[in-house]
């Protein structure tokens, strides 16, 4: 069994000597296509007449939630398993996650029949843990909140020689999500706005990769004001954890920003918005009334922050990304009651 021992990481999370903190370049996007293609459909851009109207603007929706696991951060587990060295593939894989990573890292241990172990806090949403196992990953519950369960994780590679997956400090797991911008770009090259949500980075700073790069599109991440690590890693230039995390949204709890995805938001990102509890509830009533979508809280952050912006936006052409639809029924309950 291998086993690797922690190195020095500029945030406050454990890395280990396989991780790299340069960002991927797009080259290496361009390489993650055919891969992330020959695991996963292609995500649909669709205009939506209802929002068009309301933001008098040209509205798109890039639904991320139509991939298999519900979300966009499968696209970069199956990228990442594709160029995973021999010596990890029987010992397996660890990760951390409130739900999506997870479904991500255990449908692409699937795929290529590797083992996976993932860490959720006490109360995860069981509708995720359910879709995980599923998938044929081993769940360990621990911890309060995510960063309970990432410390518990993190501990456990490092004792137990699992390769571990981190959330956001991944190269190669940013290049797979960022071939969702490379659709974009492909399908709506005229694009001026895409908003994105933060939670940990990864797919803000894949569309910064992207879009940002391709196009002339202002790329605007979208968080919690109730968990706005990242928001502050952002304006303030550190990696400091915050302490306030008390988001319903889990896609966008939690309280450590980190290196990789921070590194790449301060370079590119165009634009950050702080939006409330309320507004990401609001964000998903709309979708469902006015799309007959469900959507994840994280996912909703994208209209809130576009409405947040209304004024500056219309008569533009935006895309919002939808980053899932794995809610819990509890929370759609309270949609429906909205």
């Amino acid at each position: 069994m291998v086993r690797y021992e922690p190195v020095d990481s500029p945030d406050a999370t454990t890395i280990f000597p396989y991780h790299e903190l340069d960002p991927p370049t797009i080259t290496d996007v361009y390489r993650a296509k055919p891969v992330v293609s020959r695991f996963l459909p292609r995500t649909p851009l669709v205009r939506s007449d209802p929002l068009s109207a309301e933001l008098d603007a040209d509205v798109y929706l890039k639904r991320e939630d139509t991939l298999p696991t519900g979300a966009f951060k499968v696209r970069g587990g199956v990228n990442l398993l594709s160029t995973l060295s021999d010596e990890f593939k029987s010992t397996g894989l660890i990760a951390a996650s409130t739900g999506n990573h997870g479904q991500s890292i255990a449908f692409s241990g699937a795929q290529f029949d590797i083992p996976v172990t993932i860490a959720v806090p006490e109360d995860a949403n069981p509708d995720k843990v359910a879709a995980i196992e599923r998938l044929g990953a081993a769940v360990v519950k621990h911890g309060a909140n995510f960063d309970e369960a990432r410390e518990w994780a993190e501990e456990q590679a490092a004792t137990e020689g699992y390769r571990y997956v981190h959330s956001a400090n991944e190269p190669a797991l940013v290049a797979g999500i960022a071939t969702a911008g490379l659709e974009v770009v492909e399908d709506l090259p005229d694009v001026d706005y895409v908003f994105c949500p933060v939670g940990g980075g990864s797919g803000a700073s894949a569309y910064c990769l992207t879009v940002g790069q391709l196009t002339d599109a202002a790329i605007v991440g979208v968080q919690s004001e109730a968990a706005p690590a990242l928001y502050r890693a952002w304006s303030e230039d550190t990696l400091d954890p915050h302490e306030r995390m008390e988001t319903m949204a889990e896609g966008l709890a939690t309280s450590v920003p980190f290196a990789l995805t921070t590194r790449i938001l301060r370079d590119h990102l165009d634009d950050f918005r702080l939006v409330s509890d309320d507004a990401l509830l609001d964000g998903m009533a709309s979708m469902l009334a006015e799309e007959h979508l469900v959507i994840e809280g994280a996912s909703a952050a994208s209209l809130a922050g576009a409405r947040a912006m209304e004024e500056e936006i219309a008569g533009s052409t935006i895309v919002l990304q939808l980053s899932g639809r794995n809610v819990d029924q509890a929370k759609i309950r309270r949609v429906l009651d909205r």
